[in-house]
């Protein structure tokens, strides 16, 4: 399988990790989301992340669903979360995964991160630990608390090459792409830069520069077209699609139950056998099954309505 280079584009769908209602890894749901991901379009996967329930997975856990995607995808390319608050845990999965074929492993900065030299002495800490692999930097101070700012940005990526690709899931942050572009066109070597935040400013991100997503919501096909389309120019077509199903994308947001949602609706989709959360995680309450239901029915028709 290729590395993870700084020209990797298109949709590395988020995955989830499927459970049955024990609580246990369901690998024949994991190989049926895994084909539903590959027939709805995208490019590649980014497996055990935040969204992906990663940190209630054991060690052994995590690899062995790092193992099943990577043989289930074939050539596709696969980041595999790898975040961790020590290094020797890092260095044990990422080098693990890399050994089975990944293109290359996505670390957060630990929330214990104060200083701009913390953050950037973390980096070259985790490069130096891993050795020469890919890294895609994950940007989620909404989550991790850690605010890397565009001048701080640009002295990790002048300092740890392995840094190949940006998550980018700061909020406001459509600035801090443009930024990072303006860096590039003056010298700055380039990086590749995908969209998390459930792509709720695909539209946008794509024409600040982005070069696709990198999230999870439960169209994945849509994530697909809006960025095949940024990508052609199509700017107003690419808004329209997105337009379809932003309440959905905006339902899918709320904190503490977007995974439920995200989940509820792969399986009603047929993606996943459960919608099942391992503890602690709960399934959505009936009333949001009911709201979700209609925003979909809603959706349907507006895009026979527009012609998608």
């Amino acid at each position: 399988m290729a590395l993870l280079t700084k020209d990797a584009k298109g949709v590395y769908v988020i995955s989830v990790t499927p459970f049955d209602e024990s609580g246990a890894i369901d690998y024949d749901s994991l190989d049926r989301v895994t084909d539903f991901y590959i027939e709805k379009g995208v490019s590649g996967f980014t497996i055990l992340g935040m969204m992906g329930e990663a940190p209630k997975l054991t060690q052994a856990e995590a690899l062995s669903v790092a193992e099943r995607v990577i043989r289930r995808v074939g050539k596709m390319p696969v980041i595999v979360g790898v975040s961790a608050p020590g290094l020797a845990a890092i260095r044990e999965l990422g080098q693990a995964v890399m050994e089975r074929g990944a293109a290359g492993v996505m670390v957060a900065p630990p929330m214990t991160l104060r200083t701009d030299q913390q953050i950037l002495s973390y980096y070259s800490q985790v490069a130096d630990t891993l050795g020469d692999v890919p890294i895609c930097l994950q940007d989620f101070p909404l989550a991790t608390m850690v605010q890397i700012s565009d001048d701080l940005l640009g002295r990790i990526i002048d300092a740890v090459p392995q840094i190949a690709m940006l998550k980018h899931e700061d909020w406001p942050g459509l600035a801090k792409i443009s930024a990072l572009r303006a860096a590039e066109a003056k010298g700055r070597r380039r990086i590749s830069v995908l969209c998390g935040n459930g792509g709720i400013f695909l539209p946008e991100e794509m024409a600040r520069g982005a070069d696709g997503a990198m999230t999870g919501f439960a169209y994945p096909e849509m994530l697909v077209k809006v960025c095949n389309l940024a990508a052609a120019g199509d700017q107003d077509r690419a808004q329209d699609l997105f337009d379809c199903y932003l309440p959905l994308v905006r339902y899918e947001q709320q904190p503490g139950l977007g995974l439920a949602v995200r989940k509820y609706v792969l399986a009603r989709r047929g993606a996943i056998a459960s919608e099942s959360l391992r503890k602690p995680g709960g399934s959505l309450p009936a009333a949001a099954r009911s709201e979700v239901d209609r925003l979909i029915a809603r959706q349907e028709r507006r895009l026979a309505d527009m012609g998608f």
